[in-house]
């Protein structure tokens, strides 16, 4: 080997350790990065009404999971109409009330005016959906 190709020759991990002529920290120390804090919501003010009836105005989808099961292909073609499929949900359980797919709170099912309708039997915390978020 040539003077000029050992300069280039560098062994596995020594860019990590040493750093390059005239760089005064290592190629490992440039890929140290800070974690981004996650602001507290909590405390969170609206700067002004405009701001907070901006956010009201948001359309959001609010659904309810009444249940589910796995079936097979073959089973699923064989359903017609009057065909019954158990759930894995206990009728006693409270139904999952979500918003835009996340859960926001349990209810039950009610009549009213000939419609249905929930009733909220427990809200999620604010705190507990952030943390499902991060």
């Amino acid at each position: 080997m040539t003077k000029g190709n050992e300069k280039n020759n560098i062994k596995q991990g020594d860019a990590l350790k040493n750093p390059p002529p005239g760089s005064k920290e290592s190629f490992k120390d440039t890929l140290k990065t800070e974690q981004p804090s996650i602001p507290d919501t909590n405390n969170i003010q609206p700067q002004s009404l405009d701001d907070l009836a901006m956010i009201l105005d948001i359309p959001v989808t609010l659904s309810l999971e009444l249940g589910s099961t796995k079936i097979n292909v073959s089973d699923l073609m064989q359903l017609n109409k009057g065909s019954i499929v158990e759930l894995e949900k206990e009728a006693s359980e409270p139904m999952e009330v979500m918003v835009n797919g996340t859960l926001i709170a349990y209810a039950e099912v009610v009549v009213i005016n000939e419609k249905y309708g929930i009733r909220f039997l427990d809200v999620i915390s604010k705190s507990e959906r952030l943390k499902k978020l991060t």
